[in-house]
């Protein structure tokens, strides 16, 4: 058989891992794999996936006898895909799947689809889940409101020098000890590219992540009104641990135009900098957020314009 792969999200900064997987288990089977190309010869399946609502889709036709669509870019209330697609006529003839089967979930992943940007480095999940349940999210509709394990470290990495972790909520999983000490035992550079649930650190915990070879950790505080659960643990954080918050090692997600004031939103910025961390303003809705959100966040995110230009009040979006 002869498959074909699009990526609609595809800007060059991150693999697409359904696809990796999706490809390893077509290629175990004896299929060809490729990424799309229009005018080659028809395939017998063409799956495309899609993380994020607004990325612009594929819709041109396509030279498939199927073609299977997926991920939450294509809907995320209402899991089946119907509505995404009964609203969308072009799409007809497409098939929507709203998760991988186990036996392509659970495989190792074809990480030479993207050579350069999987070169010495492993993406994978070993969670899934949120308890939160937070509504600007849609990890609770997609993955449940209970953090699980869902796989080993094995099952995505195999000695690679750079592991990227995308769990949703890591610390909140009842068996994060035995999955802090996988990362901890591989010895390799961890990047936790989520925002780790502050609210959920203790001391041992603190203790372990201290003990990886930590290349980027994130936090993230959404909530304005969490801040007397939310200060006491950033600075035990950064007492308890070796993890220089000043090497900009340590980024906090904070989110913006959802329900907070802007003076709110500095409040969070001014406290974390004081404290050790560099905020990241993550603008919720950013197609439709004001023209202060998009200053505030081009202000706070750029390094240098944030560290000659110390308050959002004097910065200047004329002058850079």
């Amino acid at each position: 058989m002869k498959i074909g792969l699009i990526d609609i999200d595809y800007n060059g900064s991150f693999p697409n891992i359904p696809l990796m997987k999706i490809s390893a288990w077509n290629k175990s089977q004896g299929n060809d794999v490729e990424f799309y190309l229009p005018f080659s010869d028809r395939y017998d399946t063409v799956y495309m996936s899609k993380i994020f609502s607004w990325s612009e889709d594929y819709k041109d036709a396509i030279n498939a006898d199927s073609v299977v669509c997926g991920g939450t870019g294509y809907q995320i209330d209402n899991l089946d895909g119907s509505e995404f697609f009964n609203n969308n006529p072009s799409f007809f003839n497409r098939i929507f799947m709203n998760k991988l089967p186990d036996h392509i979930e659970h495989i190792y992943p074809d990480y030479s689809l993207y050579p350069t940007l999987t070169k010495n480095t492993a993406y994978g999940f070993l969670t899934r889940g949120c308890p939160r349940g937070c509504s600007f999210c849609h990890v609770a509709a997609k993955e449940g409101i209970c953090s699980k394990k869902i796989a080993d470290l094995s099952e995505f990495w195999r000695g690679q020098k750079n592991i990227v972790l995308c769990d949703p909520n890591i610390l909140a999983c009842r068996d994060w000890k035995e999955l802090l000490q996988q990362l901890i035992d591989s010895k390799a550079y961890i990047d936790l590219n989520q925002g780790l649930d502050i609210r959920m650190m203790t001391e041992e915990k603190a203790e372990m992540l201290c003990a990886m070879k930590i290349k980027e950790i994130h936090f993230a505080w959404d909530r304005y009104e969490d801040k007397d659960i939310i200060l006491p643990k950033f600075k035990m954080f950064a007492d308890k641990t070796n993890i220089s918050v000043h090497s900009h090692k340590a980024i906090v997600y904070t989110l913006v135009n959802f329900d907070t004031t802007i003076e709110q939103d500095l409040e969070r910025i001014y406290t974390l900098r004081d404290m050790g961390y560099w905020a990241y303003v993550m603008i919720y809705d950013k197609e439709h957020a004001s023209r202060t959100h998009k200053h505030l966040a081009r202000w706070c995110n750029n390094r240098r314009i944030f560290a000659t230009t110390p308050r959002f009040e004097d910065y200047n979006p004329k002058l850079g």
